[in-house]
């Protein structure tokens, strides 16, 4: 075996001092190596493949040595994989139950006998794959699904080319459904082969290994590195990639203007059965594939790894319409694409009918996760954005399987049997089935306006919580890139996008409007909360104070949500608007007529809105704070001092003040009106419009009568 450490096509990331300090500890090399795998995306994707080693531990019965595998449990990321996420099984019981292997036709019920060899009874669930491992004896085994292998196990001469290009060290196994009879034929190969390095699975993907942690990384690199060098010197020689282009994609800022104003529309028809968050990208990859004259031949083939599949759908749907389409007229384009959808939808069904099993589940979403644009980009749709945007790098990487599979040979996809029993195996259902209940705002797209603090960030913060992802937006970009920094070590990188905006300004308006289309398909929930305080008497104020008032809780609000509502007509799913206003809209007060009476505008500009807007199914509601003086901006600026002079007291004794007037003698925190705001949107409300809801302390001047 080679020792090299020099790779053009994947990333050698071993450090011999790091793992020095494992030296001895099996299960810590295999963690070691598994994050590495991970870490390099040309190697597996996310989620994807499967990892092990095999070592000698002490029975916890009989004190005796005994061999024990570790493999990667069912679920989880090589890329983060702990050992909480390892699955440790005795082998000599693994491989005795093919004792009672009753046949193909019953291997799924093998599943549930892989619990009467787990070693450690607090590792994790043994995956599907487990067998793949227990039956090849190598102390450290490798399961990758790394697109260059992937190209030449889905070629239609990938057998002939891996052993050619191998000279016989990598062996061949036809496709199989991953499961016990897998791990029989990859022994069966072994046996048959003896001395090979690796084994090829065909459509599939790649088992290498070694007799230590290292020498199974190496080989591992060394057999992928390969196969990427055979891909690269064959490109072109048949001709131009994917037979050349056909269409010509539009300037980087014009294919971003275009899939903004095209996701909403596709979110909505894609949305028919529940919400969807989506996912856009223009990769160069991406672009190649969908210009191509080869788009419409290999596009409904579908993909071939059952990663990739499981995730993408059985293909993608590609829409007809022309890079630069004139998409202003709304309804004229889902008139044009309304077709193509039901095209789909009717393709998918019959593709269940013609393929289910007297017991397969019943029916699941018949739209399509992949959209592709030639010209624009790739669109991505499930359930939240960490799985839709793990469907878009997995069907980017069905596409360089295609480009390398289509180089050497001509690509082939799974069968249609085989891909529905894959995409409907009762144990991928028995998994969904345990998966957690949605929380009540997952398919949600919230942008509250002033979120980078206070009572925006509150709110911002309950909606990821309970499910939703946010745009956080703020004037000020410094203030916004640490809220930025703090949700993504809260809830991670999926949960939020940033927008810079005034909403003052309606070149920043769309813009984040744009964002909240490009990061997640549009939006459906508006906060607008953006605001700002001037406490002076009527001789003290100036046409600058009142203007600005006036601009920032008035029109600011309105136009936010004008632009929003445009967003959420082009869905047609409904959606939430919440304005939050103030218990000034309701009270008279000393040395506040211009934030009182536009506080008062506010709402009654609610009230409008709601009486418009019913009918397209967009709730717009109020909240009304009081006094919320924690990290609010409108109290670093001089309203403290304004308020505090009008009651004749100090700054440091308003907090109190504010609460011995209520009638519930309460301090009110922006956490309090994230409550509120989630109770109007979390499901319980949903029948409810032009409403408004107090979150004061109980201030009776402010009942509404």
């Amino acid at each position: 075996m080679s020792t090299t450490k020099q790779f053009k096509h994947v990333s050698y990331l071993w450090d011999d001092a790091e793992a020095a300090k494992l030296a001895g500890d099996e299960v810590a090399l295999l963690i070691y190596r598994s994050n590495l795998l991970g870490a390099d995306l040309r190697l597996t994707n996310y989620g994807g493949g499967n990892t092990s080693c095999k070592a000698m531990a002490k029975d916890p019965l009989t004190g005796k040595d005994t061999e024990v595998m570790w493999v990667k449990g069912s679920g989880g990321d090589l890329g983060t994989l702990k050992a909480s996420g390892l699955a440790a099984l005795y082998v000599d019981r693994l491989r005795s139950l093919k004792n009672i292997y009753r046949g193909v036709e019953h291997e799924d019920e093998m599943v549930e006998l892989f619990n009467h060899c787990i070693f450690d009874l607090s590792s994790k669930a043994p995956s599907i794959d487990t067998p793949l491992h227990g039956f090849l004896p190598f102390a450290h085994i490798d399961h990758l699904h790394p697109d260059a292998a992937i190209a030449i196990a889905a070629a239609k001469d990938g057998k002939k080319i891996t052993k050619e290009l191998f000279n016989g060290q990598i062996g061949w196994v036809e496709w199989k459904k991953p499961g016990f009879e897998l791990g029989l034929q990859l022994k069966a190969c072994l046996d048959e082969n003896p001395g090979i390095r690796g084994i090829m699975l065909g459509s599939h993907g790649l088992f290498t290994w070694g007799d230590t942690a290292y020498e199974s990384y190496i080989n591992t690199l060394e057999v992928i590195e390969k196969c990427a060098e055979y891909l690269e010197a064959n490109y072109g020689k048949k001709g131009p990639v994917f037979g050349g282009q056909k269409v010509t994609s539009l300037a980087e800022a014009d294919r971003k203007k275009q899939a903004a104003a095209i996701a909403p529309i596709l979110r909505g028809f894609t949305s028919s059965q529940r919400n969807m968050i989506g996912h856009f990208t223009d990769d160069p990859r991406v672009l190649e594939f969908i210009n191509s004259n080869d788009l419409d031949r290999l596009a409904p083939l579908g993909t071939s790894c059952p990663d990739h599949f499981l995730r993408t759908k059985i293909s993608p749907l590609v829409l007809d319409l022309k890079p630069n389409e004139d998409l202003s007229d709304v309804q004229a384009i889902k008139d044009r694409l309304a077709p193509a959808f039901e095209a789909y939808r009717k393709m998918y069904t019959e593709y269940y009918e013609t393929c289910k099993h007297p017991n397969s589940p019943a029916i699941r979403d018949t739209n399509p996760v992949i959209i592709l644009y030639p010209g624009v980009g790739l669109f991505s749709f499930s359930k939240d954005k960490q799985t839709t945007r793990v469907a878009a790098e997995f069907y980017t990487n069905a596409i360089n399987v295609m480009k390398g599979a289509e180089a050497i040979s001509e690509y082939t996809s799974l069968p249609r049997q085989e891909a529905f029993n894959i995409e409907y195996w009762l144990l991928e259902e028995a998994k969904l089935s345990r998966m957690p209940k949605p929380k009540a705002l997952s398919g949600r797209i919230a942008l509250i306006t002033g979120s980078a603090g206070g009572i925006g960030k509150a709110i911002a913060k309950k909606f990821v919580e309970e499910g939703a992802v946010v745009i956080l937006n703020d004037m000020n970009a410094e203030r916004l890139e640490s809220a930025g920094e703090e949700f993504k070590k809260l809830y991670g990188k999926d949960s939020y996008a940033t927008a810079v905006m005034d909403v003052t300004k309606e070149d920043q308006i769309l813009a984040a409007m744009e964002t909240a289309a490009l990061a997640f398909g549009g939006v459906d929930l508006i906060v607008n909360n953006a605001g700002l305080s001037i406490s002076k008497t009527i001789g003290d104020h100036t046409e600058k104070d009142w203007d600005l008032l006036y601009d920032v809780l008035v029109k600011g609000q309105f136009f936010v949500t004008q632009a929003a509502v445009a967003v959420m007509k082009k869905q047609a799913i409904g959606g939430d608007v919440i304005n939050i206003v103030s218990k000034n809209s309701l009270v008279s007060g000393p040395n506040n007529a211009g934030y009182g009476s536009a506080k008062a505008a506010q709402l009654h500009l609610s009230r409008l809105n709601a009486a418009e807007l019913g009918a397209d199914k967009i709730r717009v509601n109020v909240v009304n704070p009081d006094a919320v003086i924690s990290d609010s901006n409108i109290w670093a600026g001089g309203w403290a001092e304004g308020r505090a002079k009008a009651y004749g007291i100090t700054v440091a004794e308003l907090p109190a003040y504010y609460a011995k007037r209520t009638l519930l003698n309460e301090i009110i925190l922006p956490d309090d009106i994230a409550n509120a705001c989630f109770a109007f949107t979390g499901g319980l409300l949903s029948k409810s419009t032009g409403n408004m809801l107090n979150v004061d302390g109980g201030v009776a001047m402010a009942f509404a009568r």
